[in-house]
């Protein structure tokens, strides 16, 4: 199997995590199970009768325990004795295969670990990765290892130093400039909740309860999004639909996460004045504040930039969980209004 069919077997595994079934945030024992923040152990003589995927945590596979479909690990480590009858996909971490892997093992950024008990039917894809194979361990597919080579520099003497030149910033076009900003993201704000009001809400409903989740979906679209384009670019036909999630979707999410953002922002500073605008009102303005401040916070050097980048994250996020504003997020609960006629 050649790398490209690999990586995109890779991320329909992964699609796991960016679109998660009625199973997300808890175990259960038949199913898919898809975890964010905690460790999933899998002991001696259980099955898991589904796939896997964690997010920011880590995975054990005792002896003599299976997993019948899929495992995806993101930012964790994986100790696997046991098998797993399906694929193995971990992005920065560590994979210790000792048990059975029926399927093929792709690791980005981490250290594949075969111990000489470990048997792999498929093949192993490394990127930017290493592998660390016992001389028993046995591996019934192709391995491919794209660790970028170490070369060294030669010493190149007599370069002279380049000079440096100094680039002035005026501070009040700066000022000017992130000020007409918040005004067109305040005015864009205020037409989208005219006709999109529930949908806003519900995105902003989901920032909110789960902030840290919606932010760990909007991380992972950044990071895999440049890569699947690129799968999409090579295959050449699905050019047209690499264009339009480019240049169309993910900037309409980025906004939609910003107004919604704003809409909260705008809520709470209604309440803590005591005020009651109209919905309309109250996103603008809340949008123009999240815009304008986070503007000026982004002016700041070296770490300015980190504001408005966690709040796109997290309104990327909102709008990935929400499918647009279409459905609640996982897990957000439902009111419950109390028609019980007073006597």
């Amino acid at each position: 199997m050649n790398m490209k069919t690999k990586l995109i077997r890779f991320f329909i595994l992964l699609a796991l995590v960016v679109l998660p079934t009625s199973t997300a945030y808890a175990q259960s024992p038949n199913g898919d199970v898809v975890l964010f923040g905690q460790n999933y152990t899998l002991a001696t003589g259980d099955e898991l009768d589904g796939s896997l995927a964690v997010l920011g945590g880590n995975i054990t596979i005792e002896e003599d325990a299976s997993v019948t479909g899929d495992v995806a690990l993101i930012g964790g480590n994986i100790e696997m004795d046991g098998e797993v009858q399906g694929d193995l996909a971990v992005v920065g971490g560590n994979l210790i295969v000792s048990g059975t892997v029926d399927g093929d093992i792709v690791i980005i950024g981490g250290q594949v670990q075969l111990t000489a008990t470990a048997v792999v039917n498929g093949g192993i894809t490394t990127v930017g990765g290493q592998l660390d194979r016992d001389p028993e361990a046995q591996v019934n597919g192709d391995i491919v290892n794209n660790a970028p080579p170490t070369v060294g520099v030669p010493d190149v003497p007599g370069v002279p130093n380049v000079p440096s030149v100094n680039s002035f910033t005026n501070p009040l076009w700066e000022a000017v400039k992130t000020f007409g900003i918040a005004v067109i993201m305040a005015a864009v704000a205020m037409l989208l909740m005219l006709f999109l009001q529930p949908q806003i809400e519900r995105v902003g409903d989901a920032i909110v309860r789960q902030p840290l989740i919606a932010g760990s979906f909007g991380l992972l679209t950044v990071v895999l999004s440049p890569l699947a384009l690129f799968i999409m670019i090579i295959t050449i036909i699905l050019i047209p639909v690499a264009a339009i999630v480019a240049f169309v979707l993910l900037p309409i999410a980025w906004l939609f996460g910003m107004v919604a953002i704003g809409e909260e922002v705008g809520e709470r500073f209604t309440k803590a004045i005591n005020q009651t605008w109209a919905p309309v009102l109250t996103t603008g303005f809340g949008t123009f504040i999240v815009m304008f401040i986070g503007g000026f916070v982004g002016m700041l050097p070296c770490v300015g930039w980190l504001v408005p980048f966690t709040l796109g994250l997290m309104g990327i996020g909102g709008v990935l969980m929400t499918w647009f504003g279409t459905r609640s997020a996982p897990g957000a609960q439902t009111q419950i209004v109390d028609v019980t006629p007073t006597p």
